[in-house]
């Protein structure tokens, strides 16, 4: 029997790569403090959207409802495919819950087929490297059980290790104080935070200088990665080149294979610009 990969844009794949990947995605929402319009990452472009940001603009975002997820679900339920639902950390966000309640409800009125959803704890481009795992074994011929017991296994070993370059977009969401944004401007503190086992974004090291940070990435990477020849996954958040540079660096020293992919608005309204994430399959979180 035919499955479904399904995921949502809490991963921070582009959408060309899940086309390519053959894998449907249902996207969170964003809008600007003033409109009314409502917009999902393919609606603007990256450069676009954290240029407003940075004159001032403040986004707000909204999870993907489970009316939706049952629409998409059922659809290819009812063309008589399985499906594979590989969702965004419910430390951060309601999705991956509405994800799979609408699996619940919907395994009832269709109980010959085969459903699972996964509340993954991972999020961006950690989700991400779930989703590219579970195409690669879909496409060597796994079965469904077989692909859902991968992630199921995997995900609790992603390493997620990010660094922002200014506080102010994570005070605004209650990830640091004001004091310490106010403070690690003045004193150019970036934070390296990761995310822990349940998904939620925490604190690690603060450093001085982003260059040490985005160097604390690369040694988490050394002492953390289960294959250091294996892959790994780098967002960015409108720092392209920075996030080129990691990965030479990665593919240089230990032959590893990566992916670049940029961090989408609903992420990206969280965090702001200049954000780089480094995730890989780890020993631990």
């Amino acid at each position: 029997m035919a499955y479904v990969i399904f995921t949502d844009s809490g991963c921070d794949l582009d959408l060309d790569v899940l086309a390519k990947w053959n894998v449907r995605s249902e996207s969170l929402t964003f809008k600007f403090d003033g409109e009314d319009k409502q917009y999902r990452n393919e609606d603007m472009d990256v450069k676009t959207f954290y240029d407003r940001m940075r004159k001032g603009d403040v986004s707000r975002t909204s999870a993907v409802n489970m009316d939706a997820f049952y629409q998409a679900f059922e659809e290819e339920l009812a063309k008589g495919n399985d499906i594979l639902y590989i969702g965004f950390s419910s430390g951060i966000s309601t999705t991956s819950n509405s994800g799979i309640m609408a699996a619940s409800e919907l395994q009832e009125k269709y109980p010959q087929r085969k459903i699972f959803a996964f509340d993954t704890k991972c999020a961006s481009c950690g989700q991400g490297i779930l989703v590219w795992d579970a195409v690669e074994a879909r496409d060597a011929g796994a079965s469904l059980e077989e692909v859902a017991r991968l992630v199921e296994t995997s995900a609790p070993n992603i390493g997620h290790w990010f660094t922002p370059s200014d506080l102010v977009y994570l005070k605004r969401g209650g990830r640091v104080s004001a004091a310490s944004a106010i403070a690690g401007t003045v004193l150019d503190i970036k934070p390296v935070m990761h995310v822990d086992e349940e998904g939620k974004l925490v604190a690690v090291k603060k450093i001085r200088t982003r260059k040490k940070a985005l160097q604390e990435l690369v040694a988490a990477y050394e002492a953390t990665a289960i294959d250091k020849s294996g892959k790994f996954t780098i967002g960015h958040s409108d720092c392209l080149p920075e996030a080129e540079a990691m990965a030479a660096e990665l593919k240089e020293k230990y032959g590893a294979t990566g992916l670049i992919t940029n961090i989408g608005p609903v992420i990206g309204s969280h965090t702001g610009p200049g954000l780089i994430v480094l995730c890989f399959p780890a020993t631990h979180r």
